[in-house]
């Protein structure tokens, strides 16, 4: 009876184990992939399933996004210039079947890939395109990798490039070269403001000499901004040669009234601020003038 009770408990227990054993459960991201005696009999979807134990072999194959580090490369550029460039993948099993069966370790395989596609990829291009054009190497990084990874049932989703590390002479040059592009544009913008300035003052003086009042409503306003500062000294600049054609036209009516004879007047710079007007010794008028006449727009004037 006792041996009885063994053997009864001895299969119980076998009969646990067994279902244990027999028992899987595929999580809602994986797939899972059914082996009976070494042959593929294809994918089991998410839940719970049943394999003989001993006979049957359930790989769990997960469909996430993975995300893969690429460790920094040391590269040659188009240019000779060599970099350190680094980046990510991300990828994901489409195919669990093909994920199995045609390679050993999937996610070590993209790495290597992966590695020898980035230095291949930016050598191909200039330091300048691969600093500026990082979206067209990322495309084309990811095309390469899709079409070995394909007969692996794995698709590459994306590929960034995440560092990009330049000798330090280069660092320097590049910011002597940046430098100078800003002195550049400073020039250029300088300039332009300078050409602006010079064409909006031609007009003005274009408006000025159509209008005379102009001129002198600009000094009027130029005094009222030296009064704001409560200067004690004024300086208002008022057209010269008109104010001395008005002082001869002045001392000419007054010696023409008093009938004297009129002596033609030079002008002589003895002071340093205008011209003063003195006789000519030998009869001739400013500026050279014909003894027996005045220039037109320049009166002669008589001494009192």
């Amino acid at each position: 009876m006792e041996a009885l009770i063994v053997v009864l408990v001895i299969v119980v227990v076998l009969l646990v184990i067994g279902a244990a054993m027999s028992v899987r459960v595929v999580k809602q991201y994986e797939q899972g992939v059914l082996f009976r005696l070494g042959r593929v009999l294809g994918a089991r979807t998410p839940g719970l399933r049943i394999i003989v134990p001993f006979v049957d072999v359930l790989h769990r194959v997960s469909l996430r996004i993975v995300t893969m580090p690429i460790q920094s490369q040391g590269i040659i550029t188009q240019d000779n210039v060599s970099v350190d460039v680094s980046a990510v993948a991300y990828f994901r099993v489409v195919d669990a079947v093909k994920s199995v069966v045609a390679i050993e370790d999937v996610q070590s395989a993209i790495d290597q890939i992966a590695q020898t596609t980035l230095r291949k990829v930016v050598g191909q291009h200039s330091l300048d395109q691969t600093l500026s054009e990082t979206d067209k190497i990322n495309l084309d990084i990811r095309k390469i990798l899709d079409v070995s990874t394909v007969e692996w049932g794995v698709e590459v989703t994306l590929v960034e490039l995440k560092d990009i590390q330049l000798p330090d002479t280069m660092k320097r040059a590049m910011a002597k070269q940046a430098e100078a592009e800003r002195e550049k544009r400073a020039k250029i913008i300088n300039a332009e403001g300078e050409s602006l300035a010079a064409a909006a003052l031609g007009e003005a003086s274009d408006i000025m000499m159509a209008h005379p009042l102009a001129l002198q409503l600009r000094n009027l306003q130029s005094l009222v901004e030296i009064g704001v500062d409560k200067n004690t000294t004024v300086v208002f600049p008022a057209p010269l040669m008109t104010t001395i054609a008005e002082l001869g036209s002045f001392l000419a009516g007054e010696k023409a009234a008093a009938g004297l004879p009129a002596a033609p007047l030079v002008a002589s710079p003895t002071a340093a601020s205008a011209p003063v007007l003195v006789p000519a010794a030998n009869g001739t008028p400013l500026n050279g003038a014909p003894a027996n006449g005045t220039h037109a727009d320049r009166p002669t004037i008589e001494p009192g």
